[in-house]
């Protein structure tokens, strides 16, 4: 499944901005005015009319160069801020097509992978925007309003014009499909690369301890190798493209040169409409022949740019691809969903099934009843479901049939972010990402308080540790916390959420000590007062606190508890 935030949107780009594309075609077009004028200064200096000759087209000269900068220059600030904001866009359409994807989905990518896409490949798309784009609107446009001026002096000179000129795209296609698939090629290696270097990072505490610190160094050589090798690849078939095009361009001159000066010379008498050219008109068709290759070598300088950008769209699309997307990533209810008892909710399954894409069933027809209010334990070997289950009921995993009832609600797309708001979630570890206690604790809840999220740290006894005052930073992964202090930040988490009555633990006292996962346990219960728990754990002396327990060996496929 492929979230519809994602894919061909991206390719959906904004064109630039037209105002500032019709001024660099401008800018480009004002050099026939000064080849024109340059010509007839020539001429008349041959034809013996001295400095008077000059200084008016010098003058002419001068003004249109300065206009031909300040057309260039103000249209590549408007191109370059709307490329910039485009890609802005961008991010955010990739952002939004992580998140429209479960959690739990097996096919998601590697976060090493997905943060070197959006933060570093993704910049690929501004040369893209800012140097092709106008390029290739100058290559449709220039060369066909030049080959038509120097037709009505020479039809000799634009046939040459018009037959070299097919060349070079024709050419630059060619070497572009092999230019594409090696930035693809170069896209993928680097972001594995960096997915590879994320993920031994996080895990460098038990790389050392396994003493697999050299094994790791040398695959990331190897690895480091492969993009090289790589990059060289992509620089080749750069530097071939400019030579395609500096080849053909140059002859294409060179043959008009030739022409018009034997012409001038009265070795060729044909070419002309009759009659033979002037100096000033020779030299003005010569000046027109470089003008009509010139955007078609700019739009070869910048073909890299065409092919890198296109493979770091694809990069970003391949990121919204997955198996299994987030029930209610695409649609919200504009006001919040309660049950009509008010209070905190119940919870009914009816016939649930649920199996993991390509993988086996974890249940089948599945029913159960929670009270609104009640506390209950979910028990059950490792594999039974309890954590599956507890992802059903929070809306981050689909089920392939059957219904889920949150406070007489059922959850759909329609209804599943909505219900989400109304749940607090404390998985097995929770994560910790780089940051302040504060902003890990608050998770960037709206209408969240200092004094609220120093309120939470106190119930969960987090102020008690050290490291972990609200402006400390922590590292990714939860550097500088111990297990049980990760397991207090996890209850201030929970104890922020004012608004959620109802709570999904899943083994909130795995890995502990047996006087942390008292303290844990004991402040679980406290905050659930007055609301639904769900907890799956291991623990029986946690379980034995709960109003009621589940064993899902045993529970039957309908159970109607």
């Amino acid at each position: 499944m492929t979230s519809p935030t994602s894919t061909a949107s991206l390719k959906r780009l904004a064109p630039p901005p037209r105002v500032a594309s019709l001024l660099q075609g401008a800018a480009a077009l004002l050099w026939l005015p000064q080849a024109a004028l340059l010509a007839w200064a020539v001429d008349g200096l041959a034809q013996g009319e001295g400095l008077r000759a000059v200084l008016w087209a010098a003058l002419g000269i001068v003004l249109l160069g300065l206009m031909r900068t300040v057309c260039e220059a103000w249209g590549m600030r408007r191109v370059f801020a709307a490329a910039r904001s485009a890609l802005s866009g961008i991010r955010a359409q990739a952002a939004a097509a992580l998140a429209a994807h479960s959690p739990l989905d097996r096919t998601r990518p590697a976060s090493g992978l997905a943060a070197g896409t959006i933060a570093e490949q993704a910049e690929a798309v501004v040369p893209y925007l800012v140097r092709y784009a106008p390029a290739r609107w100058r290559a449709t446009v220039v060369p066909l309003l030049i080959l038509p001026l120097v037709a009505a002096y020479s039809w000799v000179a634009a046939a040459i014009l018009l037959v070299a000129a097919p060349l070079i795209p024709l050419f630059m296609a060619i070497v572009g499909w092999r230019a594409r698939a090696a930035s693809e090629a170069h896209m993928i290696e680097a972001g594995g690369m960096q997915g590879f270097l994320l993920d031994r990072l996080r895990g460098l505490a038990s790389l050392r301890a396994l003493g697999a610190v050299d094994a790791t160094a040398l695959r990331l050589g190897e690895a480091a190798q492969g993009l090289r090798r790589r990059t060289m690849a992509v620089l080749r078939i750069a530097f071939l493209s400019s030579a395609v095009l500096e080849l053909f361009s140059a002859l294409g001159v060179a043959m008009v040169a030739a022409y018009v000066g034997f012409h001038l010379l009265g070795t060729f008498e044909f070419g002309t409409w009759g009659r033979r050219l002037s100096l000033g008109e020779g030299l003005f068709v010569l000046l027109l022949a470089p003008a009509f290759f010139e955007p078609l070598r700019e739009l070869s300088a910048v073909w890299h740019d065409r092919a890198a950008g296109e493979a770091a769209l694809a990069a970003l699309e391949r990121l919204g691809q997955g198996t299994t997307a987030l029930p209610g990533a695409e649609a919200k209810l504009a006001t919040e969903v309660r049950s009509a008892a008010g209070g905190p909710p119940s919870v009914r399954l009816r016939g649930v099934h649920l199996a993991h894409p390509g993988g086996g069933t974890v249940f089948e027809g599945r029913d159960l009843r929670i009270a609104a209010g009640e506390h209950v334990a979910l028990t059950g070997a490792s594999g039974s479901g309890k954590t599956a289950l507890l992802s059903l009921v929070a809306g981050l995993l689909p089920a392939q049939r059957g219904q889920i009832m949150v406070g007489g609600v059922l959850l759909s797309e329609r209804t599943a972010a909505a219900l989400r708001r109304r749940m607090a979630w404390m998985g097995q570890k929770p994560h910790v990402f780089a940051g302040s206690v504060e902003a890990n604790v608050a998770l960037g809840r709206a209408g969240v308080q200092a004094a609220q999220v120093e309120a939470a740290m106190r119930f969960a006894a987090l102020d008690a540790v050290a490291q972990a005052h609200p402006r400390a930073s922590l590292g990714e992964g939860g550097r500088g916390l111990s297990g049980g202090e990760a397991a207090r930040l996890g209850l201030a988490r929970l104890a922020v959420h004012a608004g959620a009555d109802l709570l999904l633990v899943d083994e909130p006292t795995a890995h502990l000590d047996t006087a942390t996962a008292a303290r844990v346990a004991e402040s679980l219960i406290a905050l659930a007062r007055g609301k639904t728990l769900i907890v799956a754990t291991h623990d029986p002396v946690l379980a034995a606190r709960m109003d009621r327990v589940i064993s899902l060996d045993a529970m039957p496929a309908q159970e109607a508890a």
